[in-house]
């Protein structure tokens, strides 16, 4: 998870800008714009809190994934060696996305109010709070959680968890089928498992599959999570859906793919490499352990 994080922030602060924001235009003007008003620290901004939550995240994400893979071959009295069948994958993926969104909405929308604190509003579009567009509101991901609960309570934390869990059940389905086919695909015949290059090129490709699949869901998620920074624009997840695509058409939906896609693929291969090549080592630690 840490892989992941260190490998696709950078590109995600871009992804939430265009997704969210105003006035950034296309992926390199984005990237542009970014690093001349904040350096290169602008795209390293709401890093902190996903890098020390992402362990209990992917922990739940790929041991739900796992130990209902395991429950659905002992329920169907088949070899536990043998390779899942598309349906048992099909299950545990969609489990997995939809436990995945009690621990993940938070996370997400303490990243992007700190990705987006910064952005600048169009001042006679909004009706603004007493914080200036442009001024940060948050001194950090402790205090951004401490501020949406104090003056949002549960609720608040839990803002845009439906888009969320939209974008996740078909999200995760389009993440580890993928990549199982992939393993299975370019893994050599004989070969017990996959080699760390194989794992590398399936897991990068399932995350771009899958991060392509979940982006028109992905940009309603990132605006009502970032509504409530300087403003508050969106009633819910459907309002937020007619509002966009009222203003700015059905292309709206896909802001963000490029990078979403680009992002996908070493976030993803760092976060599979990261998941296989640690359970090899605890398994060969517990072999040398208790011969």
């Amino acid at each position: 998870g840490i892989a992941s994080v260190v490998a696709g922030h950078p590109l995600d602060t871009v992804k939430t800008r265009l997704q969210a924001g105003q006035g950034y235009g296309n992926t390199l003007k984005c990237v542009l714009t970014v690093y001349r008003n904040e350096s290169v620290t602008g795209f390293f901004k709401g890093m902190s809190f996903p890098l020390a939550t992402i362990g209990i995240y992917s922990s739940v994400v790929f041991g739900v994934y796992s130990n209902t893979l395991r429950l659905l071959s002992q329920l169907g009295r088949r070899d536990p060696a043998a390779a899942p069948s598309l349906t048992d994958m099909t299950v545990a993926s969609l489990v997995a996305g939809v436990l995945s969104v009690g621990i993940g909405t938070p996370v997400e929308l303490v990243k992007i109010r700190l990705q987006m604190q910064t952005q600048p509003y169009n001042k006679d579009s909004v009706k603004l709070k007493s914080t200036a567009p442009g001024s940060p509101v948050y001194r950090g991901p402790i205090h951004c959680f401490r501020t949406i609960l104090q003056k949002e309570g549960i609720a608040g934390v839990y803002r845009g968890n439906v888009a969320m869990l939209l974008r996740d059940v078909p999200g995760y389905y389009a993440y580890f089928i993928p990549y199982a086919m992939f393993c299975d695909w370019i893994t050599p015949d004989g070969s017990i498992s996959p080699n760390p290059f194989s794992i590398w090129v399936a897991g990068g490709v399932a995350g771009a599959v899958s991060w392509a699949v979940c982006t028109p869901m992905d940009v309603v998620k990132s605006r009502l999570q970032a509504d409530g920074v300087y403003l508050n624009q969106y009633k819910g997840t459907l309002d937020c859906m007619l509002q966009s695509y009222q203003n700015e058409g059905v292309k709206v939906f896909f802001r963000g793919l490029t990078v979403n896609t680009l992002r996908g693929f070493p976030s993803s291969a760092a976060m599979f490499l990261g998941y296989e090549l640690s359970l090899k080592a605890m398994k060969r630690c517990q072999t040398e352990t208790n011969p």
